[in-house]
């Protein structure tokens, strides 16, 4: 049996990379996909507790972050390409939609 510890670290991790990447890339997709990467830290951190103290709560609560996830993916997705169509650019700093 693996350690809890080891789930945590590795949420860790995959939350921390997630947070680097969206301070740190200026692309509108690259963004996009650290917060996904975010999310996945924090369901893995649900399902390893889940597994640690053998509740179903935190698998209940994974599948909504997924839910909330996938809608996030379809809105999201859908107004990047937008946004691309009218500014012809993938770089946050360009994007200036208040502006005309």
């Amino acid at each position: 049996m693996v350690p809890l510890v080891y789930y945590l670290f590795l949420s860790g991790i995959l939350f921390g990379c997630g947070v680097a990447g969206f301070l740190i890339k200026r692309n509108i997709i690259t963004i996009f996909m650290s917060i996904e990467l975010m999310l996945n830290g924090v369901n893995l951190s649900f399902v390893a507790f889940a597994a640690q103290w053998r509740a179903f709560s935190g698998q209940v609560f994974v599948f909504f972050v997924m839910v909330v996830a996938a809608a996030e993916a379809a809105v999201g997705l859908a107004i990047i390409i937008a946004v691309v169509r009218t500014r012809e650019t993938l770089n946050v700093d360009d994007v200036n939609l208040l502006k005309l």
